[in-house]
């Protein structure tokens, strides 16, 4: 017999337990609209902690598991899944290089070439390389995820963006540094020269400190602390909202956002979006699809306010793979415009996500992620997802019932909540309660039920399930006992079913394993269930299937 925990621990002493173990807990990572993670089991979907979904057609993926393994899958192109060679696979493969290295973010370009920072700082790069966008000196592709570490030693980098062919990262005192294609001066440098390794972005940034960056196609971005936005690289679309159309070659500030404190900058493949401290979108750029949400399909070369809702904006989205824009409220409301599924959407229209993420996945053109999808260590987890995790926690709980010499261990409040019988029966001097009408597997999964909504038993035992919810009256346990059975009714207990059907008076579940016995007759009357049927039974069995004819030739 267990025993019961000191009384000096208390009530209060078991929720702070509770309440440690939520904050610490973590949540599977919801992948499944992205149709890539279709080749992935089950099994290896409970794993995923991390995942970034890329590629011209969505049709590469790499994750991270619980354990910080690192896995990619999918077509491969230029070599973009690290493994060392360019074939491609449907199952996932193990990145030894990268394994129990704990991954901050990250970025991609569209050759495909993949930028990565680890929780430490590093830098990884691999993939296409035509234009030293993976920033080791060369223009050969990397097959393998190899450290970036010119210009780069001794610093620690906390973000990290990608062009179409060039490459941009933070580092954690707010120095920016690019590497890549310049043709249209995206690295910053003053010149279009291609740069092969990484080099500090100056200019107006010499003395800032950077806090945000972001990169379109052609174009970077970047916050200062003070909210600032500074811009560079290609404008043919107004992308840097300067109000001209001119290139950019070293950045410059976005003079129209004056008094403007900008948090953080979204960029897509030719438009920007901006989210001030005061919850506020501002956009500009390309609007052929209606990606800046304002009404029309007119191409803004300055900051135009963006109408979400009444409500404050909190996160934006947006990558420069597609031309779709996202926000999320404070309220949890999440928005999309520009393309759908080669539809435009030129206004900020309501979505039944709850998360930006989620958009890309099921609007965009690829469905690609627009930033590294992460679990984060201190999510809460949902009221269902507490109760669920607390069932048969001896820690938290205080109350025990004693089942054929087993404890199942409870909380009085949930069962005084959830079921009317324990409303009139429980006292609050109760600690051990003695079960003996019912078998263990079946008041467990009666008890399980009342913090899941679930029940989780084979079909011979949901009978004694279902006697138990008739008893207790509990009409929607007795619904989900007749769907167990449904699904596991066979010959051999057919006869056994339809008996618990009758004597619990479930009419619904009597005619399914009735029709059922008749549609397997020949089988059914042969097995022992049907040789030892109870007599009256019997009788009015084969009254009910004269009628319906089971006995003509």
């Amino acid at each position: 017999m267990e025993d019961e925990s000191p009384p000096s621990q208390g009530v209060s002493a078991k929720y702070q337990v509770l309440e440690a173990t939520l904050l610490s807990a973590l949540k599977m990572l919801d992948v499944g609209k992205w149709p890539i993670f279709s080749l992935c089991s089950q099994e290896e979907l409970k794993l995923i902690r991390q995942a970034c979904v890329f590629g011209s057609a969505g049709n590469e993926v790499l994750y991270a598991t619980e354990n910080h393994e690192v896995f990619v899958l999918g077509v491969n192109c230029s070599g973009c899944l690290g493994t060392g060679d360019m074939q491609s696979t449907i199952e996932p493969r193990r990145l030894d290089s990268l394994c129990g290295k704990k991954i901050a973010c990250l970025s991609y370009g569209s050759g495909p070439h993949v930028v990565l920072a680890t929780e430490e700082g590093e830098v990884y790069t691999w993939g296409h390389n035509a234009y030293s966008q993976l920033g080791n000196g060369t223009t050969n592709h990397g097959f393998v995820p190899c450290q970036v570490s010119t210009n780069l030693v001794n610093k620690k980098v906390v973000e990290v963006a990608c062009g179409s062919h060039h490459s941009m990262v933070l580092t954690s005192d707010g120095e920016v540094y690019t590497w890549g294609y310049n043709n249209s001066g995206q690295v910053g440098s003053g010149s279009t020269a291609n740069q092969p390794i990484p080099r500090r972005v100056t200019s107006c940034l010499q003395n800032k400190i950077v806090v945000n960056i972001a990169c379109g196609q052609m174009c970077s971005m970047a916050v200062v602390e003070n909210g600032e936005v500074y811009v560079w690289g290609y404008n043919g679309n107004g992308q840097l909202g300067l109000g001209s159309s001119g290139n950019q070659p070293t950045p410059c500030r976005i003079a129209a956002l004056q008094g403007i404190r900008v948090q953080r900058v979204a960029c897509g493949y030719a438009h920007t979006l901006v989210l001030t401290d005061e919850g506020q979108i501002y956009a500009w750029g390309a609007n052929s699809y209606g990606q800046l949400g304002t009404g029309n399909k007119s191409n803004q070369s300055y900051p135009t306010t963006v109408i979400v809702d009444k409500d404050r904006v909190i996160e934006i989205a947006a990558c420069h793979s597609a031309h779709t824009s996202a926000a999320k409220t404070q309220s949890g409301q999440v928005y999309m415009w520009g393309q759908c599924r080669g539809q435009s959407v030129i206004l900020p229209h309501l979505t039944h996500f709850a998360c930006t993420d989620d958009v890309f996945a099921c609007f965009a053109t690829p469905a690609v992620m627009w930033r590294l999808l992460s679990v984060e260590p201190d999510d809460h987890l949902t009221v269902a997802q507490s109760l669920k995790k607390e069932f048969d926690n001896p820690e938290t709980a205080d109350l025990k019932f004693l089942v054929d010499g087993k404890y199942i261990h409870v909380h009085k409040v949930l069962l005084k909540i959830r079921c009317e019988h324990f409303r009139s029966i429980l006292n609050n001097d109760d600690e051990i309660i003695e079960m003996s009408e019912f078998s263990y597997p079946v008041y467990r999964a009666f008890l399980e039920y009342l913090y899941t909504d679930n029940i989780r038993l084979p079909p011979e035992d949901a009978i004694g399930l279902l006697d138990l919810a008739t008893l207790y009256r509990e009409n929607r346990l007795k619904k989900l006992c007749q769907q167990t059975i449904k699904q596991g009714i066979c010959e051999e207990n057919a006869i056994a079913l339809l008996s618990a059907a009758v004597k619990y008076e479930a009419q619904d579940l009597e005619e399914f394993c009735f029709r059922f016995c008749i549609n397997h007759l020949t089988v059914v009357t042969q097995t022992q269930g049907f040789a030892e049927m109870d007599h009256d039974l019997l009788k009015n069995f084969i009254s009910k299937a004269s009628r319906v004819g089971a006995f003509r030739n």
